[in-house]
């Protein structure tokens, strides 16, 4: 598959709302939640005026001439927040654009962007049943929290 990534321009920043949908983890066999779920204040903290705050990074993933994935960070008080100095991630791509690299292609491509940005690590929080906790460690993130249901992860730039 034919792929390339990129960087958001601010006039974009909406398709986020999209990604931060795709991005929720639903277990095999668990129904999809309502759409509306983003509007919660725990899931707005990843897109609630993006692009006003230092540290508010994003790109995207284009394949077969449209955006089938994004990227960001940004320094937020969410589920994978270590200190107000280490970005925290959100990744999502389009369900038939899963499992081919984008993905891997997406994170290497923002870690290299916060490490050129002077960030020393970025976080993330991930549930322990995804399959891309594999990928995430793979990276280099290593797990420095959980609780019963998630991992928060580190990785040192």
């Amino acid at each position: 598959m034919e792929y390339f990534i990129r960087e958001i321009g601010k006039t974009e920043y909406g398709i986020l709302a999209d990604f931060l949908y795709e991005a929720i983890y639903i277990p095999k066999g668990a129904d999809a939640p309502p759409r509306e779920i983003i509007l919660q204040p725990a899931l707005q903290v990843y897109i609630a005026d993006f692009g006003s705050r230092a540290g508010d990074f994003a790109l995207a993933a284009e394949a077969d001439g449209r955006t089938v994935g994004a990227v960001w960070v940004r320094i937020m008080q969410d589920y994978g927040h270590i200190d107000d100095r280490t970005p925290s991630f959100a990744i999502s791509l389009y369900k038939e654009y899963r499992n081919q690299g984008i993905g891997t292609a997406m994170m290497k491509a923002m870690l290299q962007k916060l490490k050129r940005a002077g960030y020393q690590q970025a976080s993330l929080a991930v549930q322990k049943e995804n399959y891309a906790v594999k990928m995430y460690r793979k990276l280099g993130f290593v797990t420095v929290r959980e609780n019963s249901e998630e991992y928060i992860m580190l990785c040192r730039l």
